[in-house]
């Protein structure tokens, strides 16, 4: 049960990076690399696009 229990924690990580790199795109901010990190996005090659 540990192993499932891994993957869901790893799923509910993964959506809490999208939305809050969702969150401070749509607010103009450069999202925290930790969060794009998670959602294997390079922070600097992020801070590069023009959105």
């Amino acid at each position: 049960m540990s192993r499932k229990q891994t993957r869901i924690g790893r799923i509910v990580s993964i959506i809490g990076d999208a939305i809050a790199t969702a969150s401070a795109a749509r607010e103009g901010h450069q999202p925290k690399a930790h969060n794009l990190r998670g959602l294997g996005i390079d922070p600097k090659q992020f801070s590069e696009i023009r959105y």
